[in-house]
């Protein structure tokens, strides 16, 4: 039997979208992060659906996905479809954010890239309290493996950026591992940014 390259032992790289300014005034409302958020995390599902995990209208729902898959973020999802509900999926694993956005000479976009990095600040301190509020439900085992730290450390913006990629690499490691039993869907944030040290 064959050995196995070096190569197909590495996870996949995750399908990642780098947003451009077109892109990105597509996305940038609230509602469409939280549905493109959703259908990446629990997989494909119904505009009903939706509205229910999120306590929004299927109206709303309904309409935004239309303006995600207008852009390309999501598309249909025909085989979990039953009747005449339409099912959507995420095109791409996850969305990156370029920084050159905030710079952009569109004020337009300037604004989607302050709307976007608002939104995602406000999930990101929501899925915090959902956890300090619901912990004491969880096993001790998960509340000795979860993490609320910081650090500060003395660097260059390249080596600040070297390490954030570093981070990224060693978090992707882990996303093709085999399913085992106590697996559970956990979520990371990493922030990296500068402060005026006087």
């Amino acid at each position: 039997m064959p050995e196995k390259s070096a190569d197909s032992q590495k996870p996949a790289e995750p399908k990642v979208r780098k947003l451009d300014p077109h892109s990105l005034r597509g996305l940038a409302h609230p509602l469409r992060i939280r549905l493109l958020g959703a259908l990446g995390r629990y997989g494909p599902a119904t505009a009903s659906q939706l509205a229910e995990r999120l306590g929004e209208s299927s109206g709303a729902t309904s309409y935004h996905l239309r303006q995600l898959a207008a852009h390309g973020f999501v598309e249909d999802a025909p085989e979990h479809g039953k009747g005449r509900e339409r099912w959507w999926r995420a095109s791409q694993d996850g969305t990156q954010f370029d920084e050159a956005l905030i710079y952009d000479t569109d004020p337009a976009t300037r604004g989607a890239a302050e709307v976007f990095l608002a939104e995602i600040v406000k999930i990101h301190e929501q899925e915090l309290s959902t956890w300090l509020g619901a912990s004491h439900t969880w096993p001790m085992e998960w509340r000795r493996s979860s993490e609320l730290s910081d650090f500060t450390l003395k660097l260059t913006a390249e080596q600040t950026h070297e390490l954030v990629l570093k981070v990224h690499d060693l978090i992707n490691s882990y996303r093709d591992l085999p399913p085992s039993e106590g697996t559970e869907m956990v979520r990371f944030h990493t922030h990296a940014f500068p402060v005026h040290s006087k």
